[in-house]
């Protein structure tokens, strides 16, 4: 399947990326009719309804948030902007290339995507404080499927041999 690429820099795309409060209660509404739909989708089989709802996600997803389709969207955890847009792929924060002016190492002209996320997630009251929790690397072979469908079958739980998150890791706390 074709990974299709949107200019980011579309009016309404832009827009919308500058109000990131916006666009988490779009997402907190869009999750909420999933939830309730998603007996409905169980009982008929994800993989027949996918073919229905990846288009569209696709179209929105690339034309808001230049989409890359990976299958496991954690935009809601990235201030609304999309970690797969790092030209290194970078999930869980900018490298140690980011300019002095808050530009790209790989592509100059370009913002870091870590600081804008950082910066949007700073406006978002629901989600926001989750740009601080670790991403699990992306299943590959979720690439070009629809994100809603793997959430909602859970197709998108199961990490990488030896992942473990944080919150599963035991830290013992002393007093220095």
């Amino acid at each position: 399947m074709p990974n299709i690429t949107y200019n980011h820099s579309t009016n309404i795309g832009r827009w919308l990326q500058g109000h990131p409060a916006f666009l988490e209660r779009a997402y907190k509404f869009t999750e909420w009719i999933f939830e309730r739909i998603n007996p409905l989708f169980e009982r008929l089989g994800y993989e027949k309804i996918e073919p229905w709802i990846r288009p569209a996600e696709e179209w929105a997803k690339g034309v808001v948030f230049d989409c890359r389709m990976c299958g496991q969207c954690v935009l809601h955890a990235t201030g609304m902007t999309c970690p797969m847009t790092c030209p290194k792929n970078l999930r869980n924060g900018p490298c140690g290339g980011v300019r002095p002016n808050g530009h790209c190492e790989v592509v100059p002209e370009m913002q870091c995507v870590w600081v804008q996320a950082y910066r949007r997630s700073q406006e978002m009251p629901v989600y926001g404080h989750e740009i601080s929790h670790l991403q699990p690397p992306v299943n590959r072979q979720l690439e070009g499927r629809s994100a809603w469908v793997t959430l909602l079958s859970e197709e998108d739980r199961p990490v990488t041999a030896g992942w473990v998150y944080v919150s599963e890791i035991n830290v013992a706390r002393t007093k220095i």
